[in-house]
């Protein structure tokens, strides 16, 4: 099992950081169908979530299924498994821009890691209802270190 280090902390967004810009616009997937671009908007989409950029109204049942079904193993420390399923509001088919998505994913952290583990300890999640900062944590930086490594970094 796999134990995610928070990134709340500094020194591992830096890490994440570093690794997102090892990616050049033709780095290949090592399994998959997404090319780096899309890779980088399907990252986007959870934090496009989180702050209302992507609007999402899940309804009574819906919620209820993902947080009883679902919300287990996307914030706890089991890596997900090469392939998986993945929910169609994250499937990316279209053609992104590489350096735009960078740069937005980038942001994203830096922003997550300001705002700091209290500002995410009990905060809503659409999907999951109230999380911990620690589930958060993990749900960002569990689903950014599966598809990086997929890119191979």
């Amino acid at each position: 099992m796999a134990t995610y280090a928070s990134i709340f902390e500094p020194g591992v967004t830096d890490t994440l950081v570093g690794r997102i810009n090892q990616l050049t616009a033709t780095t290949q997937p090592e399994w998959g169908k997404m090319n780096v671009g899309q890779m980088l908007a399907h990252c986007n989409v959870a934090y496009d979530m989180e702050t209302g950029e992507l609007a999402v109204k899940n309804n009574f049942l819906t919620r209820w299924m993902l947080k009883t079904f679902v919300k287990k193993g996307v914030v706890n420390d089991v890596p997900y498994p090469k392939n998986g399923r993945t929910a169609p509001i994250f499937v990316i088919t279209d053609e992104r821009d590489f350096t735009a998505e960078q740069r937005k994913l980038i942001n994203h952290l830096r922003r997550v890691a300001a705002q700091g583990a209290d500002y995410y300890e009990g905060k809503e999640n659409v999907s999951f209802g109230p999380m911990t900062a620690k589930e958060w944590s993990n749900m960002y930086h569990k689903h950014l270190d599966h598809h990086l490594t997929q890119f191979g970094v």
